[in-house]
């Protein structure tokens, strides 16, 4: 990041859209392109509401005067903004408000830093309390029966094994190049939520499955539709050998929803399966810092919700405890 000038007072006010401009110019590193993207979103949203212009930075219509950012200090802004923002995000889901919110507060931190306003112009809005689902996590022996099902295709069977092995993310696992495998180790870097660059490890079940689904493939995407593609692609979506195109996670979903459909508490998603990794992870004895490691996860407080034991591991406990039982 870098040196911030904090600005005199005294000196001309700053605009909003140019406040906003200055706070997204600290968010300059590789790993922190996602939340830039993500923040601008919120941002800008602000500024269409108090300037109505368009990108910060742009100049403001010629019938409104640009939006001072001292002028959130003004109780009617405050009420302005409060209103504004339970109306946009007030039906939203608390993950989704408080990720709004922290953008704001995260921006607003910043102007008081530089003395550009005095209060948080957010004070009068709340974080909001998730509800956890403890339910997400599927029993392991459900998993092993579902993936050592004779007629489950090749193609979906690796991809499942691979989310259960390495607990990554679906969107991560279908872009995955033929080149970036390191069969011999069993590993390969991943892009991250948040472009952060990540290896993950895989165990001896998708070992035996890369070789089967690849065929000799060098080059292209390890996982592929069934036909050539239709539509132009860009090279690096296209096996080169046969035309096919990268398979989407929304084809993927589809077709995982298709096999669980009949299963007890079917259907499933994939997600699923990266929740059940951790949480047997967890059950098994993995630390935090494993934890964070095998999930991809920075936050200690993204993490808990998967960190949380099945009720299968919960009544085994139980068990192992229960003095009476022994007798």
């Amino acid at each position: 990041m870098g040196e911030l000038h904090r600005i005199d007072r005294g000196e001309t006010p700053t605009t909003l859209s140019r406040a906003v401009t200055a706070y997204l110019a600290t968010l300059d590193s590789p790993e922190q392109q996602g939340t830039r993207n993500a923040y601008r979103t919120t941002l800008r949203a602000l500024i269409a509401e108090f300037t109505d212009t368009g990108d910060p930075g742009e100049p403001t219509k010629k019938d409104k005067e640009p939006f001072a950012v001292a002028g959130l200090d003004d109780n009617a802004a405050v009420e302005k903004l409060t209103g504004w923002f339970t109306t946009r995000w007030g039906q939203r889901k608390p993950a989704t408000w408080n990720r709004n919110l922290d953008t704001l507060r995260s921006a607003a931190a910043y102007w008081q830093d530089q003395g550009w306003i005095t209060a948080d112009p957010t004070r009068r809005l709340r974080r909001r309390g998730r509800t956890i689902d403890r339910s997400k996590a599927l029993p392991k022996d459900d998993i092993e029966d579902f993936l050592a099902r004779p007629n489950l295709e090749l193609r979906l069977k690796t991809l499942c094994r691979m989310l259960y092995e390495t607990a990554a993310r679906a969107s991560e696992i279908l872009a995955l190049d033929v080149a970036t495998l390191n069969l011999g180790n069993r590993t390969a870097k991943v892009r991250r939520k948040g472009g952060a660059v990540d290896v993950i490890v895989w165990q001896t079940g998708t070992a035996r499955l890369l070789p089967r689904l690849l065929c000799g493939r060098t080059r292209g995407p390890v996982f592929l539709t069934d036909r050539k593609a239709r539509v132009s692609l860009a090279p690096a979506d296209l096996d080169p050998g046969t035309g096919r195109a990268r398979l989407s996670y929304r084809r993927a979903a589809e077709l995982f929803a298709e096999a669980t459909a009949g299963h007890q508490d079917g259907p499933w998603t994939l997600h699923q399966l990266r929740h059940s990794a951790l949480t047997h992870a967890a059950e098994a004895g993995a630390n935090t810092s494993t934890l964070l490691s095998y999930s991809g996860h920075t936050s200690v407080a993204s993490l808990a919700r998967y960190a949380r034991v099945s009720p299968e591991a919960l009544s085994r406990w139980q068990q192992d405890r229960d003095t009476a039982r022994r007798h």
